[in-house]
C-alpha cells in the first residue's frame, strides 16, 4: 500500500544507522506480514536474469525481503540456489518458506553493508528496492561495493534496483521534480497504512496480556483495539533520480580499484562492466558483470 509521499530532509546531524533502525528495520518488524502479502509479483527484468544464469550456479539476495525472488526462476526450478540476506527477521520468517512446495529456503539475519562472507563466494547477487533505504550517499556506495566483493571477480553478475523519481501513471507516489532533485535524487517518507489485524507487534496475544494485567480494564482494551485508526508507519526512502544508480556504480567500483568496461577493451587487471541499465516501473535498474585477467 503506497499513499501519496511526504516528502522530507535527513538532517546531517542525524546518526545514519540510528536512522534506519527507526525509520526501516523497526517498521519492516512491524509491518512484515501485511507487507508480504501485497508482494508476490516477480518484475519481468528480475525474472529475465533469474532465468538466464547458469546451472548449478548460487547466489544472494541481499534485502530479500519476504523472499519472494528465492524459489525463481520458475522455468527451471533449483536450477540456482539462491541465499536471501535480510534485516527484518519477520520477513526472513515468511521468506524462508517462499514459493511454497514444501521446500525451506536459505535465509541469513544480516545486514547488506556487513560481509559475513568471503569476497567472491556467490556466482551472482540481486539487490531489489533495498539501497534506497539507505541514508548516505557513503553507505549506498558501500552497499554496491558489498555485492561486487560478494560475487565472482572472473564472472560474477548483478542486478540492482532502485525507486527512481520518475513514476509512472500507475504509481500512487507524487515526487516532486525540481532540477535539484532531478540530479540529486530526494529523501523521502512513504507512509504505510496497515490493515486490522495485519499488524506483528500489535497482536491477539499482547491485547490478552494487558487484559490479564488489569481485568477490569479488559473490555475497553479490546474496544479501542476495534475502534482505534489503523497505525500509520513512515519509512525512508531514498528516490534514485536519472544516472544517479550508474554513478554510484563507478564510484563504487573506483574506490575498489576496478575498471568500468566490458573485458574486452582492457588488457590487463579487473574491472565491471556495466551490461545495462534502465527505468522499468518507477524503478532504476543496473546489471553488472566482473571481470578479471589473471
Amino acid at each position: 500500500m503506497a499513499p501519496a509521499v511526504t516528502s522530507t530532509t535527513v538532517s546531517l546531524d542525524v546518526d545514519p544507522q540510528n536512522y534506519e533502525d527507526e525509520h526501516v528495520h523497526a517498521v519492516y518488524d512491524q509491518i512484515a506480514s501485511h507487507f508480504s502479502s501485497t508482494r508476490y509479483k516477480p518484475w519481468p527484468i528480475i525474472v529475465q536474469f533469474l532465468s538466464s544464469l547458469s546451472t548449478g550456479w548460487v547466489g544472494l539476495d541481499s534485502g530479500t525481503g519476504n523472499g519472494k525472488y528465492l524459489s525463481l526462476p520458475a522455468d527451471r526450478p533449483g536450477s540456482v540456489w539462491t541465499i536471501g540476506l535480510d534485516r527484518s527477521r519477520n520477513l526472513l520468517r515468511i521468506a524462508q518458506t517462499a514459493g511454497g512446495n514444501g521446500v525451506t529456503r536459505e535465509v541469513l539475519w544480516g545486514d547488506v553493508l556487513g560481509r559475513p562472507w568471503r569476497d567472491g563466494a556467490f556466482d551472482y547477487a540481486i539487490s531489489i528496492a533495498t539501497i534506497h533505504h539507505l541514508a548516505t550517499w557513503e553507505r549506498r556506495k558501500a552497499a554496491v561495493q558489498r555485492i561486487l566483493q560478494a560475487i565472482s571477480p572472473s564472472h560474477g553478475r548483478a542486478l540492482i534496483y532502485v525507486w527512481a523519481i520518475e513514476q509512472d501513471d500507475l504509481s500512487k507516489r507524487s515526487i516532486p521534480q525540481s532540477q535539484e532533485y532531478q540530479i540529486a535524487g530526494q529523501d523521502v517518507f512513504v507512509p504505510w497504512v496497515v490493515a486490522k489485524g495485519q499488524l506483528q507487534q500489535k497482536s491477539l496475544s499482547n491485547v490478552e496480556q494487558e487484559c490479564r494485567t488489569d481485568p477490569s480494564e479488559c473490555e475497553e482494551i479490546k474496544a479501542q483495539e476495534q475502534t482505534s485508526p489503523p497505525p500509520v508507519f513512515n519509512r525512508y526512502y531514498h528516490m534514485f533520480a536519472k544516472g544517479e544508480l550508474t554513478r554510484l556504480v563507478h564510484d563504487a567500483a573506483d574506490e575498489l580499484r576496478l575498471s568500468i568496461g566490458s573485458k574486452a577493451d582492457n588488457t590487463m587487471g579487473a574491472g565491471v562492466e556495466i551490461v545495462q541499465d534502465g527505468w522499468e516501473r518507477s524503478n532504476y535498474y543496473v546489471e553488472l558483470r566482473r571481470w578479471e585477467y589473471q
